[in-house]
């Protein structure tokens, strides 16, 4: 038993911190109204944004797999399996 009592100041940290967070963490401090949070949001949304802004679209994705494909070699080859005469 004496053997755990290595464990016994992790175990007040951890309470400590879980009442601080509890405490912290309560409803109640700085709520705001919901018309009130609804007609900011509406006023954001309507604002123009700064000239400078981009709208273009996001740049394609690379959608490589790194791994290397060489190019196949069948320009000599036809269609149907015979060899072009070069």
């Amino acid at each position: 038993m004496e053997i755990l009592l290595w464990l016994v100041p992790a175990v007040v940290v951890t309470v400590a911190a879980m009442a601080w967070v509890s405490w912290v963490g309560r409803d109640g401090r700085g709520e705001v109204d919901r018309d009130v949070a609804v007609e900011r949001l509406g006023k954001a949304l309507a604002k123009e944004l700064p000239a400078g802004t981009r709208r273009t679209a996001a740049p394609a994705r690379d959608r490589s797999t790194g791994i290397a494909v060489r190019p196949s070699h069948g320009s000599a080859a036809t269609s149907d399996g015979t060899r072009r005469a070069s």
